[in-house]
């Protein structure tokens, strides 16, 4: 059976190694913290090289358009604790930016290039972004909620 990671102490750890960078993010999962994006890459190679948390596995990625911000939701999992945990990092809907992680996970390319195709998530620092699904000359981005369907 699969556990869900203390994010009290995770939090806590991970502030206390890379400043004020994560705090507890409330939703129906209790597995979630919200890590700052500037810090996101830092965060997931701890999480990934821990010996303490062991997150060897990014089980996907994923972006959500919310009214106020995009969110971008990484899903990790230990394979040596069978614990998991999600992290979340908040973009401003105006400039959708955040670190590649795919220095951390190779599993994030094609992913992040998904979210970049379908949201307009732009990922710093990944090898090749470029649209994945849609034609190169596709206008917009159709995940989006104010995405023109009639177009």
């Amino acid at each position: 059976m699969d556990k869900i990671v203390d994010r009290e102490a995770l939090v806590g750890e991970l502030n206390q190694k890379f400043g004020n960078c994560a705090e507890i993010f409330e939703d129906n999962t209790n597995q979630s913290i919200k890590v700052m994006p500037e810090k996101l890459v830092d965060v997931m190679t701890e999480l990934r090289d821990n010996p303490k948390y062991d997150f060897k596995v990014l089980v996907n990625l994923n972006s959500v358009d919310y009214p106020e911000n995009f969110t971008v939701v990484y899903h990790l999992n230990s394979l040596t604790y069978l614990h998991k945990a999600t992290v979340k990092v908040v973009l401003d809907k105006a400039n959708p930016q955040v670190p590649s992680i795919t220095s951390v996970w190779k599993a994030a390319n094609v992913q992040e290039r998904e979210a970049y195709d379908l949201m307009g998530i732009v990922f710093t620092g990944h090898p090749n972004l470029k649209r994945i699904l849609l034609a190169d000359d596709w206008v917009g981005h159709p995940l989006r909620k104010d995405y023109n369907l009639q177009a």
